[in-house]
């Protein structure tokens, strides 16, 4: 990291610790406040000295449509990513529970610091055995490669895999959610904690939607994630532990890619991630593009039921053809 971006990442961390404190949650449902998240963003730092932090990015701003009585998610925001602008956003700086959308920044932090023709030997550290996980159905001694995994991770979204992968790169699930912050802070995305590479509920455990457009708007620089996330299915063929080969078929969790839901007219689906757990809602973020090949991200965090997920998701779709 040069010292230009350090000292813009290290103001601001240290100007998200003295807005938000350093105790924790407390109670997710307390957002920031709108203009001191707003002029931190456009400032880079209170002395504006440095680079300006969004020169790059889409920015939210008092003129950014926030109400709108069909979005009933706690959280929603579309982002036009070409022109940089913010179409719509509700509650875009709320700390929420991620679920699986957390897998994101597991796949970002795997194409740039991980191999992706590395063998992964599954070890006992990486099984799930929490009850209703999602799991693409690895065992101990399993070989794969970290492509393979990745595949694993983002269209069934395997929590198992989220782990392999994690205990391979850094030794354990905590070492790897460390490196998972410490990327999360270079991209500004300061209200956000992970603690681990799946997203099961952990009270300290959180993000917000317009830290996951940073997350998200950073991986799609990666024509390898944009091919994973994009396919439907995927067959992996690998060797079990006694050296017998495998295959399994993993299939994509989003309605807009398996087709049981339709994209607003206009539009074409790109890929993204889903997310369920109890107190996370309902949550999905994805990148789709318009008939000039303009792209967007959008985001909606706790939805009330899967239907009314994609109904959110419809509805703020529907901005960008409007």
């Amino acid at each position: 990291m040069n010292k230009k971006v350090f000292i813009k990442t290290g103001c601001i961390f240290f100007c998200s610790l003295f807005l938000t404190g350093c105790a924790g949650l407390g109670k997710l449902e307390s957002p920031y406040v709108f203009s001191k998240r707003t002029a931190l963003y456009q400032s880079g730092t209170a002395a504006g000295k440095a680079e300006p932090f969004a020169n790059d990015l889409c920015v939210v701003s008092q003129d950014t449509p926030f109400s709108d009585g069909k979005v009933t998610a706690e959280a929603a925001a579309v982002f036009d990513i070409k022109d940089k602008e913010v179409l719509f956003a509700k509650n875009p700086f709320e700390r929420l529970y991620p679920a699986s959308v957390t897998k994101v920044m597991t796949a970002l932090v795997a194409l740039e610091y991980g191999d992706l023709t590395d063998e992964v030997t599954v070890t006992r550290d990486a099984i799930i055995t929490e009850a209703g996980a999602t799991l693409c159905g690895i065992k101990p001694g399993d070989k794969l490669t970290m492509e393979q995994l990745l595949y694993g991770l983002m269209l069934p979204s395997g929590n198992d895999a989220g782990a392999a992968i994690a205990v391979h790169m850094a030794g354990s699930e905590e070492a790897f959610s460390r490196m998972m912050n410490e990327e999360a802070l270079k991209l500004g995305a300061t209200g956000t904690q992970f603690v681990n590479p799946h997203g099961l509920h952990n009270q300290n455990h959180y993000t917000t939607a317009y830290d996951l457009y940073l997350i998200f708007n950073k991986a799609m620089e990666y024509p390898k994630f944009r091919e994973i996330i994009a396919a439907k299915e995927f067959t992996s063929s690998y060797k079990n532990e006694a050296g017998s080969p495998v295959s399994a078929t993993w299939k994509a969790t989003n309605w807009y890619m398996t087709g049981e839901q339709t994209m607003p007219s206009g539009l074409t689906a790109s890929g993204g991630k889903t997310g369920t757990t109890q107190a996370a809602g309902n949550c999905l973020i994805m990148g789709s593009s318009d008939s000039s090949g303009m792209e967007y991200i959008s985001v909606v965090l706790k939805a009330p039921s899967r239907p009314g997920l994609y109904d959110n998701m419809s509805n703020i779709l529907n901005k960008i053809v409007e």
